[in-house]
């Protein structure tokens, strides 16, 4: 397993991450323990969780995923080994989060709050990465590069605020580094610059969407992120499994998160088949799954330090995993961005 650096941190993160909102929900604490075991066992040393996960979010379910990853950190005793990456929920309209039942903001003191009840559930005394799930303020496109832009206005909290007080906890020792996710090229700019104007704990990464079907990242956040040296945790690599032509022509697999939460809205659009098909059938073209296809475009990217897979059986994680063994070339980029060409960004 190649391993990266990991912004400026010093950190070095496995080229893939092991995603787990599914955890508590879809599978159960044994089966998250299997999928962590066996990703290590293939060289994985970075998971990604979040307070809100598992999805669907609700009250119920609520840090259950941490939980899950607590319990496996304990009974393996590896915690040294594992760079362990959580979230705090942004502006939010959902009330279950904090103990006073307030709706979910980046202030003050829901971030003290959010990290001590992470690291109880993670039964940890730090945490490596920690990340702000979406911005405290209004923005289109869950915060991150619009096709279509919305001007779009609510309270929020200055970033100054939200870094001052990450610096805190990091002076504290109950993080070690910070992360934004589901941001904008501006967010990017402001984060790192706040940090550097006034001397606070610099952002390490940009965990956004990412996959064949949504390359708005490409746009202005690359340029952004590599001159800056943030790096990007690439999630929905699969544009949640839609790049695997199960539900193409209409298919609904049962038990799929379409067939379960019907929750993929993003990725059906009027493009959004013909696009799906035409990766698939290059796929075939060059005799691989097209799931490896899907990984191995996101993991070639050089703005990519880690691409976040997740799974919901042994199987599903044992391909992904595999598709290290597909080596990218100048052929396979070239046909890729012909059919990219055609159907620009149909999911963003």
């Amino acid at each position: 397993m190649k391993m990266v650096k990991l912004g400026q941190t010093g950190l070095s993160v496995s080229e893939i991450c092991l995603g787990s909102m599914t955890w508590g929900e879809q599978n159960s604490e044994a089966e998250g323990h299997a999928q962590m075991d066996y990703a290590v066992g293939a060289g994985v040393n970075f998971l990604d969780c979040a307070e809100l996960y598992p999805i669907p979010p609700k009250p119920e379910t609520m840090g259950r995923t941490e939980e899950i990853i607590g319990t496996w950190l304990q009974a393996r005793n590896n915690r040294s080994g594992i760079i362990v990456a959580t979230k705090i929920v942004g502006r939010s309209v959902m009330d279950w989060f904090r103990a006073d039942g307030a709706r979910g903001e980046v202030s003050r003191s829901q971030i003290v709050e959010a990290v001590d009840a992470s690291l109880k559930r993670l039964q940890t005394d730090y945490i490596d990465l920690y990340q702000i799930h979406w911005p405290d303020r209004a923005v289109g496109q869950f915060g991150a590069n619009p096709v279509i832009f919305n001007q779009e206005s609510s309270p929020e909290h200055p970033i100054l605020e939200q870094l001052e007080t990450f610096a805190e906890l990091v002076k504290a020792g109950k993080i070690r580094h910070i992360g934004i996710s589901n941001e904008s090229t501006w967010g990017v700019m402001e984060f790192v610059h706040a940090a550097e104007t006034h001397n606070l704990s610099r952002i390490a990464t940009i965990q956004n969407g990412y996959n064949l079907l949504n390359r708005t990242f490409e746009t202005n956040l690359a340029e952004a992120a590599t001159r800056e040296e943030v790096s990007l945790l690439a999630y929905s690599p699969l544009g949640q499994g839609a790049l695997t032509g199960k539900y193409l022509n209409g298919a609904l697999p049962r038990g799929s998160r379409k067939h379960l939460f019907d929750r993929l809205a993003r990725y059906q659009t009027p493009n959004a088949d013909p696009a799906i098909a035409a990766y698939v059938k290059l796929a075939g073209e060059f005799g691989i799954d097209p799931v490896h296809l899907a990984l191995q475009f996101v993991t070639s990217r050089s703005f990519v330090a880690s691409t976040i897979i997740g799974a919901t059986s042994l199987d599903q994680l044992k391909t992904a995993l595999a598709s290290r063994d597909f080596s990218w070339s100048d052929e396979v980029e070239k046909r890729v961005n012909a059919i990219h060409l055609k159907y620009t960004n149909p999911c963003p």
